[in-house]
């Protein structure tokens, strides 16, 4: 073997791990080095197994039985999401740019991170209690524009709605939100009447939530109400239906959103990492059933279907 530091001989100098690995030490600089190199970051999986791994990640296993299955150490699995997340974060920062959008639609999706919101106590990490993921998504192509990850407040309401600006065209728009209060002043103070702005205000009624049979029903919506804020929308497209929808999927597809279990995130880093992935995995890899082709697809971002695999690669 020839040094990969000063290109002089290097001999034998041992293995390691259990697939015994030989190791080389340079004769001169006495530097060591293996003649096997990760694929897949600083990793040392195979990138057909992690790439395995990750998909039954997004289609709703959770770590353990990935783990179980596929004979990696649950934190090899965690160490390979964040990997993946960084590089589907970088395929999405390079490819959703200057999308054209008619029809935007915005809510938050909740969840938590090691506690429930009523069981923080002082001292606590901001990390903890809950945590919302406010998703843009385009109502024609389906794509998910943005996806912003924080606490239901006034601050992560203006990353979030600056974030989905930097992504789209300066074309005009028709935005329509939930009735979260903060997104009146962001549309404002970030579009300045580029987009023609609307909210959809849904209330709520709490008949038949007090037995035991209905404990986990959702309520009933008692009445729908749309209200103009900016602009001149068009009423017939005054929904949130579509966004809801896709937070649907996002419940089905990632095991750290299902409700009543322990398979939460215990580190908001890895609840960001998860949803970053899952993003990536939605519009350039899941084929949607309406469309037939992936959302990115039907954006004009990209011309086939991609693997698990090619979202892995480095861009």
């Amino acid at each position: 073997m020839t040094c990969k530091r000063c290109n002089h001989t290097a001999l034998k100098f041992g293995c390691y791990g259990k697939r015994h690995i030989q190791r080389y030490r340079c004769s001169t600089c006495k530097a060591t080095f293996s003649e096997y190199e990760p694929k897949l970051g600083t990793h040392y999986t195979d990138p057909e197994i992690a790439a395995k791994a990750l998909a039954m990640m997004l289609e709703g296993m959770s770590v353990r039985a990935i783990s179980r299955l596929t004979g990696l150490h649950k934190g090899t699995i965690l160490a390979l999401m964040l990997t993946a997340s960084q590089r589907a974060e970088a395929k999405l920062n390079s490819l959703v740019r200057n999308v054209r959008v008619g029809y935007v639609q915005a809510d938050e999706i909740w969840c938590f991170v090691g506690k429930k919101q009523r069981q923080m106590r002082v001292g606590d990490s901001p990390d903890l209690g809950d945590q919302w993921a406010f998703i843009a998504l385009d109502a024609e192509s389906k794509l998910i524009v943005s996806c912003v990850i924080g606490k239901r407040t006034a601050e992560t309401t203006h990353r979030f709605l600056s974030d989905v600006k930097s992504r789209i065209t300066d074309a005009r728009f028709q935005l329509t939100t939930d009735g979260f209060h903060f997104y009146r002043r962001g549309v404002e103070d970030v579009f300045a009447g580029q987009a023609d702005f609307a909210q959809l205000i849904k209330l709520y009624g709490d008949i038949g939530q007090h037995d035991a049979e209905a404990r986990y029903s959702p309520p009933r919506i008692m009445e729908v109400i749309s209200k103009i804020r900016d602009g001149r929308p068009d009423p017939e497209h005054i929904s949130t239906s579509y966004v809801e929808r896709a937070n649907l999927s996002l419940r089905m597809h990632l095991r750290r959103y299902t409700r009543l279990t322990n398979a939460f995130s215990k580190k908001l880093d890895n609840l960001k990492a998860a949803v970053t992935l899952y993003v990536a995995f939605y519009n350039f890899c899941r084929t949607h059933q309406t469309l037939r082709v992936t959302p990115a697809m039907e954006a004009g971002l990209t011309d086939h279907v991609w693997s698990v695999a090619e979202l892995l690669q480095t861009v």
